[in-house]
């Protein structure tokens, strides 16, 4: 499970592994809490790493971070 951290509004940031570099990542969701926030992550962890891998090799960066929403 990649590092993760909450904002404590549903939005969650994580690093992606990508060899020895690493890449910031931002999930927006819609649950209140953090602990729904961090269980969805971990459920679709896989699929989120996919999109974001397919975001950064396209150069689809806001500041550098990788933006995600809900699936």
């Amino acid at each position: 499970m990649p590092r993760a951290k909450s904002d404590g509004s549903g939005t969650i940031t994580f690093t992606l592994a990508i060899g020895a570099a690493r890449q910031i990542c931002r999930l927006t969701t819609t649950f209140q809490t953090d602990k729904q926030a961090f269980s969805y992550l971990h459920k679709y962890r896989t699929e989120f790493e996919r999109i974001a891998r397919a975001r950064l090799a396209s150069g689809e960066l806001e500041d550098g971070i990788v933006v995600l929403s809900m699936l």
